[in-house]
């Protein structure tokens, strides 16, 4: 009986002390498997950090290699031409188109005149050397010296093109401020306000023409301007030609106040007694453009013409605004009428410069018959020539970058000749510059 009796004890003692003993090894087990978690995680962990090292690598090797791209490209030299097209490096191209509608009211016609036109130029400068350089340029235009305009009719016909200007430019290293042009070149002599009293801005006269700007001080500059010009070639006689020098002062006030004065002495040699200039370029056309003619013969100039040219301008700001206004005067010494002098005052207000930016401007003239020779002075002041007065009123407007739309309106008449008729004129322009 005790010998049961501790069988049965043996055995209640293990099934009270089993789930102690089995609990113990789960948590043993438990303890384990937290470990080995831990394990695992510092081990990610571990991985984690060596991946965003090597990233952070990675990014500062990429910074500096952009940087070093930056350094080098604000150190390299420019990209360079091949040595066969280096010549390119030394061309300039430029140009512009204009097209315009006009209105006309001469009072000679019944009804009023409209037409539209087209003006198209391009040019082209080549820098030879450092001391010279070439340029050539063509435009549209039927031959007139003073225009080159192209009226747009005929029935679609194909439209002229023309040598405009053809020139070789000098301006030695050992006299600074010395420029010498010599073929087809710009008009040399200054005109205050770009007027056209004595010369039409599309003027490009052949010979020779020199020009030398100095500094007197620091805010006055000296400029003088001469040519040499051939109007013709006569092998039956003399040829009638063009001698000018003109020198004018620019003294800067402060900085955007200025004043300028000038004069100028214009010689033309053998015209008196020529046929009209007007007939060298179209042979049907020998209109004297308001000259005094020859007695006996309407298609020969009665005067020679030497002149005098006094001129001034005066510029500054108003209200943020460029402001000038200027005046041009000339006498033809050598007249053999009354009619014998022309004057002009004209103003400005503001500059086109940018897109939306405006300009006003405005001139009166009056030119006698024999002021100045009327082949090349404004051909759209009473159509061109001497002989009338009146008001031009222009006003222009920045479109966009290099194009600006323009209104432009002559409210004149003849004095001297077509009976004293009224001439109205209104212009308005597109034009486009590159």
């Amino acid at each position: 009986m005790n010998r049961y009796q501790k069988v049965l004890g043996v055995l209640l003692a293990v099934a009270l002390c089993w789930p102690m003993i089995a609990g113990a090894d789960e948590l043993s087990d438990l303890k384990q498997e937290l470990e080995s978690q831990k394990t695992r995680a510092a081990d990610l962990e571990n991985r984690i950090n060596q991946l965003e090292a090597r990233q952070k690598l990675k990014e500062r090797t990429f910074d500096e290699k952009i940087e070093a791209v930056h350094a080098k490209d604000e150190t390299a030299e420019p990209a360079q031409l091949p040595d066969n097209l280096k010549w390119l490096e030394k061309i300039k191209i430029s140009g512009d188109f204009r097209y315009r509608y006009e209105y006309i009211d001469d009072g000679t016609r019944d009804d009023d005149y409209h037409r539209n036109r087209i003006r198209a130029r391009i040019g082209i400068t080549a820098n030879v050397t450092d001391e010279w350089d070439v340029g050539l340029r063509l435009a549209t235009g039927s031959g007139d010296p003073v225009s080159s305009n192209l009226t747009l009719e005929e029935s679609l016909s194909s439209k002229p093109i023309r040598l405009d200007q053809a020139y070789v430019d000098y301006h030695p290293n050992w006299l600074d401020g010395l420029d010498v042009t010599a073929g087809k070149v710009a008009n040399p002599f200054h005109a205050v306000g770009k007027n056209e009293l004595i010369w039409d801005g599309d003027l490009n006269p052949e010979g020779g023409a020199l020009g030398y700007e100095r500094g007197l001080t620091e805010e006055t500059t000296m400029r003088i301007n001469g040519g040499g010009f051939w109007l013709d070639q006569d092998s039956d006689g003399a040829d009638p030609s063009l001698f000018g020098l003109q020198a004018f002062v620019r003294h800067q006030i402060d900085k955007p106040t200025y004043v300028l004065a000038g004069a100028g002495y214009f010689d033309y040699g053998n015209i008196k007694g020529q046929k009209s200039l007007t007939s060298r370029w179209s042979d049907d056309n020998y209109s004297l453009s308001g000259n005094t003619a020859a007695a006996g013969d309407p298609c020969s100039y009665g005067s020679d013409f030497d002149l005098i040219e006094v001129f001034a301008e005066f510029g500054t700001e108003v209200a943020g605004m460029p402001v000038s206004i200027w005046a041009d005067w000339v006498k033809n010494t050598v007249a053999t009428t009354s009619e014998d002098t022309g004057w002009l005052i004209g103003g400005s207000i503001n500059k086109v410069r940018d897109p939306g930016s405006w300009q006003f401007s405005y001139d009166y003239r009056d030119i006698e018959l024999d002021a100045v020779v009327g082949q090349f002075n404004a051909s759209d002041f009473i159509g061109g020539g001497t002989g009338g007065n009146g008001h031009r009123f222009g006003f222009a407007y920045g479109l966009a970058k290099n194009t600006q739309a323009a209104l432009t309106y002559y409210v004149s008449e003849y004095s001297g000749r077509k009976s004293n008729e009224d001439y109205n004129r209104f212009q308005t322009d597109l034009a486009v510059k590159f």
